[in-house]
């Protein structure tokens, strides 16, 4: 399996819905057993809520500031994130090139 930036890119923003009123920022890009890959590109604000899965977030460009859990960092490409299941976080404050690789797996409360 292979996945391309560049061609991912292309399909974002993605339809608007009531909670992406800008369109949808995400879009996926893998995906195998409770593994799940997608490319994130957030457009005026981050309005994700917490998700069921463990992720990692590899930040492929631009930078921002992660909320996560109440507690403020500052990351930029080339970085790694961790969020355990269920845990509240949000990308604020990003550059207008910001990019981030999402990975999500295994089962729904992390592990």
């Amino acid at each position: 399996m292979k996945a391309s930036a560049e061609e991912l890119l292309k399909l974002l923003p993605g339809p608007a819905t009531d909670k992406w009123p800008e369109g949808l920022p995400f879009t996926q890009a893998l995906a195998h057993g409770t593994m799940s890959v997608e490319l994130f590109r957030p457009i005026g604000a981050d309005h994700q809520q917490p998700h069921e899965q463990d992720e990692l977030y590899f930040i492929a460009a631009g930078r921002s500031e992660f909320l996560r859990d109440g507690q403020r960092l500052s990351c930029q490409a080339g970085d790694v994130l961790f969020v355990p299941a269920r845990m509240p976080h949000r990308f604020e404050n990003f550059s207008s090139d910001f990019i981030t690789w999402v990975v999500f797996w295994g089962p729904a409360g992390g592990e």
